[in-house]
C-alpha cells in the first residue's frame, strides 16, 4: 500500500513530525506551502487566522508534488488553527477524492483540539478516519511523549 504523509507547518512543528513519521513509514513526504506567506508578527498572525478560519477561507496553495488521490493511506498533519485544521489544510482536502482511502490526521498545538476531530470526519467523507493524534508543544519543544507518537505511528504499518 502507498503511503502519504502531507502537512502544513508554519513555525516548523508540525514539519518535524511530519518528518520523523514518513522516515519511519517509509512513505512519501509533502508539505503544502500557500502562495502568499503568513506574517511574521504573532499578533496579526493569530488575528488573521481567526478571521480565515471562520469566514471558511481557502487560500490559494503551491503546486503539490505528488497526487494524493494516487495513494491508499494518508496521514495529514497540521497546526491547529482556532480550534480546527489550518486553511491550507482545508484547501488540500478539496482536491482529493477520499473515497475508500485510509487517513490518519495529526495535530501540533497548545493543548486545545476543539472541533478538529470532528472537522476531519466531515471533511473526509467516503474515507476511514483514524483517531487524531494530538500533539502538544509548549513553546516550540514537544511536551506530548515521543513514546505516544510512536504508538500511534504503529498503528499504521
Amino acid at each position: 500500500m502507498k503511503k502519504l504523509v502531507v502537512y502544513y507547518s508554519l513555525s516548523g512543528n508540525t514539519r518535524a513530525v511530519a518528518k520523523r513519521i514518513a522516515q519511519t513509514l517509509r512513505a512519501d513526504l509533502m508539505e503544502i506551502r500557500t502562495i502568499k506567506t503568513y506574517p511574521d508578527d504573532y499578533d496579526v498572525l493569530v488575528g488573521l487566522g481567526e478571521k480565515e478560519v471562520k469566514s471558511g477561507y481557502m487560500p490559494q496553495i503551491a503546486p503539490l508534488t505528488y497526487d494524493a488521490n494516487e495513494y491508499d493511506t494518508i496521514i495529514i498533519g497540521t497546526p491547529v488553527w482556532w480550534y480546527t485544521y489550518a486553511p491550507a489544510v482545508k484547501k488540500f482536502m478539496s482536491t482529493v477524492r477520499w473515497k475508500g482511502k485510509k487517513v490518519y490526521p495529526f495535530t501540533t498545538n497548545g493543548g486545545e483540539l476543539g472541533h478538529t476531530p470532528s472537522d476531519f470526519r466531515k471533511a473526509l467523507r467516503g474515507a476511514v478516519v483514524s483517531p487524531v493524534l494530538s500533539i502538544r508543544f509548549n513553546e516550540g519543544v514537544q511536551v506530548t511523549e515521543e513514546s505516544d507518537v510512536k504508538e500511534w505511528v504503529a498503528e499504521i504499518k
